[in-house]
């Protein structure tokens, strides 16, 4: 039974890890280990152990330690098959090499695969007393646990070559030609069954290749082929260890592999074999030719309990050859294109490994001899590359059918068939329905049709004279896409030129390119209204719109998603009367160069309306000496309760689902109030009536005109005046002297929410609170009849009173007379003008804060004066 697990196949490399590291995080395989060779010779051939997918009972293995000559460390050699998990191995099936000996340095060691061998195991191990004994000991006692190691480390080496072919591909074309990473990143993930980030693939060219290399191993997907090359367990299901990779958060850590609760199952039975002398540790093999490069994921240890690194060669069974296919198996391909791509998928193991070689491409010619065409896995470009240059003097059909063979390991190998054509005379034309369909001043896009576009090398397009390269692809093998730069074209005629491979003359094909008239597809309309909006595209040159005799001109234009929006409104003094809710009527639409449409448009429902029937508010705490008395019944204070009742004009009847809106005149606050939702009342079907809390419902910055609208089933109405909301200082009272002429002290906090101050109604001296004024205190002129008038700044055209309990002045009193001075003689010079008694002192200015600007604290150049 075959596994297509691959999440289990990369849970068990881990399970070798060394006995401390079981509770911890797994660690990657990024140590260097050492270097072993390995041949095989089967029949009179023999191969590299990178061409080896698979051994067979008779084969010769020779196996040699690639140590530095200044090797210190003594290491031991031992090589033995396996023959499942229930039958331990003859003693005769081990082998050993004791590789500081000079004859086994050179010249390594050879197995033969025996009859019912199942696998092959090489074992480096520390030199020690008894070292090999105890190895011999530990599989013979416990052949499962090293059949399990063995088939899940081939496997995990085989997943581990896509990894590192994908990795390799994205550094080379990253520093080659980084704008190419992001047409090649998809064929890479096709070939090798690699996860492609897309969004790596929107980034800039220099960040591609990092995003695309980020989080390594977790790039692995399933695949069917490698998966069937190791077996699966020979104890217990497969299923036991099956875990979905999506839900490991480790698999994004950059760590090869997952490591979850079962890891610690795996890892304990192999722990049971850690002993005073040995432990083990996992070794996965890169192939290079003959050498395996051996990398670790735990430095060994040369002291008690010294590390054995084990390792898996290929399995010892039949072989299992890659299902190649070809990507589109109707796709027809252009036999004088050079290289020729052959697109292939399902075998990543034939771009990541060199298993499959010496492939080539036959080709049968017009008189029946056969061509052999090099051919090589080319997983940056999709597939396999051929070597087409033998064709150029061969003589082939129009259609002539190909075939992909060569070699996997030392089996022969027929791959899949490919259907060729050749480049000729044909004829090109425009896809039905785009002869009218070029419009310049943008790019766009036709489909040109021919018998076959396979052979198509080059399109360019010939206007005015000047010649322009043409982003194409093909769809369908008798069709390909282009798209034209019109976006400095003039209306008139144009020519594509198509070149295709082995004939440098290109085909013409005749197109003619219009300018693009405006397109309207609908037109909004509620009855009732003046204004609609019409969408479509291109409606910058629409003119006009004509419904019903009521003429709509354009205004503000919007475009968004491709898609144009026209604001259309009605000139003032049109009958709209003959616009009925629910009439289908046939409008013209005028565009600017002359031309009209007809649009079809279905007048809406009216929008929903109401009346304000009446409004109140009640504040707290009325009365207070200092506390203003509004003068307009519109405005209302933002920490009163605003009530507000409404009759439903259309519909005529409110509905239980009816929602209010009210929103300040800016629309930068806004709340919602409804049955359901509360804020709305229900006296009938006709009246509402409305609650709404100003302070908690629009905030404490909310302040000027709010309005309201009825929104019925989704649909809003038109904005209606509901109130003015103003914010009041706290007035705390105000401090006159005794003397009629000298300026009073109006205290409070929030004085900056006050426009201006006066002591009489007409304002003819007021006090002009300066913006941003933080002080606790305001010069003002003595109250009126103990009324002191206020323009609040939230609506500075009303005047309010405030009214204060304030003492009158006291007269002040009269000095006698002093007497005429004499007449002065003549001549004489004039006496000395009087003195003018000194100012009286001004009162006492507030303490300034710490934060008060000059103007604010009661500086003379920033006080408000009178």
């Amino acid at each position: 039974m075959r596994t297509t697990v691959l999440s289990r196949t990369l849970l068990l490399p881990a399970a070798l890890a060394l006995a401390a590291a079981v509770q911890a995080d797994p660690a990657a395989f990024d140590l260097a280990g050492p270097t072993i060779e390995v041949t095989v010779t089967r029949g009179g051939t023999t191969l590299p152990a990178a061409r080896v997918p698979n051994l067979a009972t008779g084969d010769r293995v020779w196996i040699r330690a690639d140590l530095p000559e200044a090797q210190s460390a003594h290491y031991l050699l031992v090589a033995t098959f396996l023959r499942g998990s229930t039958n331990p191995p003859p003693k005769d099936w081990f082998s050993r090499c004791e590789t500081w000996d000079s004859k086994c340095a050179h010249e390594g060691m050879t197995l033969t695969v025996p009859k019912d061998a199942q696998q092959l195991m090489v074992f480096l191990a520390p030199e020690t007393g008894g070292d090999y004994g105890t190895l011999v000991n530990a599989v013979r006692g416990r052949p499962g646990s090293f059949v399990r190691t063995s088939q899940d480390l081939d496997q995990a080496t085989l997943d581990r070559s896509r990894l590192e072919a994908y990795l390799a591909a994205v550094r080379s074309l990253s520093d080659a030609d980084p704008e190419h990473l992001k047409e090649a990143a998809p064929l890479l993930a096709r070939s090798l069954a690699i996860k492609v980030d897309e969004k790596c693939l929107a980034k800039i060219a220099v960040l591609q290749a990092p995003c695309l290399m980020d989080g390594r191993e977790s790039l692995i997907l399933n695949d069917g082929h490698s998966a069937s090359i190791a077996q699966e367990l020979t104890s217990g299901p497969a299923s036991d260890l099956a875990m979905e990779a999506s839900s490991t958060p480790q698999l994004r850590s950059g760590y090869y592999g997952p490591f979850i609760g079962s890891i610690f199952d795996i890892a304990r039975i192999l722990d049971s074999f850690h002993t005073a002398q040995y432990q083990y540790i996992p070794a996965l093999a890169s192939a290079d030719g003959q050498k395996l490069h051996l990398t670790l994921n735990a430095p060994p240890s040369f002291h008690d309990p010294k590390s054995v690194l084990v390792v898996a060669l290929p399995a010892v069974e039949a072989p299992h050859f890659p299902p190649l296919r070809p990507v589109d198996a109707q796709q027809a391909l252009c036999a004088r294109r050079n290289p020729l791509v052959l697109p292939v998928e399902g075998a990543p193991l034939m771009f990541s490994t060199s298993y499959g070689h010496d492939m080539a491409l036959r080709v049968n010619g017009k008189d029946g001899a056969a061509l052999e065409l090099p051919a090589r896995a080319d997983a940056a470009h999709g597939g396999f590359s051929v070597d087409t240059a033998a064709l150029a003097k061969a003589t082939l059909g129009d259609t002539t059918v190909a075939a992909l063979h060569g070699y996997w390991g030392f089996d022969r190998y027929d791959g899949p068939s490919f259907q060729l054509v050749s480049a000729r005379q044909q004829t090109f034309r425009l896809a039905p329905g785009e002869d009218a369909a070029l419009i310049v001043g943008r790019q766009d896009t036709i489909h040109v049709q021919a018998p076959s576009v396979s052979c198509v090398e080059q399109v360019s397009l010939q206007a005015a004279g000047s010649l322009h390269k043409v982003e194409w692809k093909g769809v369908k093998p008798d069709e390909l896409e282009a798209k034209l730069p019109l976006q400095a074209a003039a209306p008139g005629e144009l020519t594509l030129l198509i070149t295709q491979f082995g004939d440098p003359q290109p085909q013409r094909l005749a197109l003619r390119a219009f300018a693009e008239a405006g397109h309207p597809e609908s037109f909004a309309l509620h009855a009732g209204d003046s204004s609609g909006v019409l969408r479509g595209s291109r409606l910058d040159e629409v003119a006009s719109l004509a419904l019903q005799g009521v003429q709509f001109a354009p205004g503000a234009l919007t475009t968004s998603g491709g898609h144009d929006e026209l604001a259309m409104s009605a000139a003032s003094g049109q009958d709209m009367s003959a616009l009925k809710a629910g009439d289908s009527a046939s409008a013209r639409v005028l565009l600017k160069d002359g031309r009209s449409l007809e649009l079809t448009v279905a007048i809406e429902a009216a929008r929903p309306s109401a009346t304000l029937i009446g409004k109140s508010a009640r504040v707290g705490g009325a009365g207070r000496d200092g506390e203003i008395q509004l003068a307009s019944a519109d405005e209302v204070p933002q920490d009163a309760q605003l009530a507000f009742s409404l009759r439903a004009r259309s519909p005529a009847a409110f509905a239980y689902d009816e929602k209010i809106e009210v929103a300040t005149a800016d629309g930068a606050s806004s709340t919602v109030l409804g049955v359901g939702a509360g804020g709305l009342t229900l006296q009938n079907t006709k009246v509402a009536v409305a609650t709404l809390d100003p302070a908690k419902a629009l905030g404490a910055s909310a302040f000027g005109p709010l309005r309201f609208r009825r929104v019925s089933n989704g649909v809003t109405g038109d904005w209606q005046p509901l109130a003015t909301l103003v914010r009041l200082p706290r007035l705390n009272g105000i401090d006159c002297p005794t003397s009629a002429d000298d300026a009073c002290r109006l205290s409070g906090s929030n004085l900056f929410l006050l426009d201006s101050v006066s002591g009489d109604p007409q304002f003819s001296q007021p006090t002009q609170v300066p913006d941003g004024f933080t002080g606790q205190a305001l010069p003002v002129h003595r109250p009126t009849a103990g009324r002191l008038y206020v323009k609040l700044r939230d609506d500075p055209s009303v005047v309010s009173t405030v009214a204060f309990d304030v003492p009158p002045p006291v007269a002040p009193v009269s000095a006698p007379a002093a007497p005429a001075a004499p007449p002065a003689a003549p001549g004489a010079a004039p006496p000395p003008p009087q003195a003018l008694p000194p100012p009286q002192p001004a009162p006492a200015a507030p303490a300034r804060p710490a934060n008060a600007t000059a103007a604010q604290a009661g500086d003379p150049h920033g006080t408000p004066h009178s």
